[in-house]
């Protein structure tokens, strides 16, 4: 099976842009076309957040998997001391 390459994207020019979009507006009407390119919009904020917090984690992975950087210690916690009441002073 031969691999197929994208590469006609990169010979798209204004007209067929122009073509391409109002094809597009004859399909889904006036109406509809804000609520999928609102939709659109929030699905690629959504990938995009997810890929920053991917991201995260593999510098964080890789970060506590050097072993030529120090890891830093977790803040150590007090424990709570219970307050016993005596009753009032005398």
């Amino acid at each position: 099976m031969p691999v197929t390459h994208l590469a006609f994207i990169q010979n798209i020019g204004p007209m067929e842009l122009i073509i391409i979009l109002v094809v597009i507006l004859l399909l889904f009407g006036a109406k509809r076309l804000p609520e999928l390119a609102k939709g659109l919009g929030k699905s690629m904020s959504e990938f995009k957040k997810a890929t920053q917090e991917v991201q995260d984690d593999f510098r964080d992975a890789m970060d506590s998997a050097d072993p030529s950087k120090p890891v830093k210690p977790a803040p150590k916690q007090e424990p709570e001391r219970s307050k016993e009441t005596t009753g009032s002073p005398s």
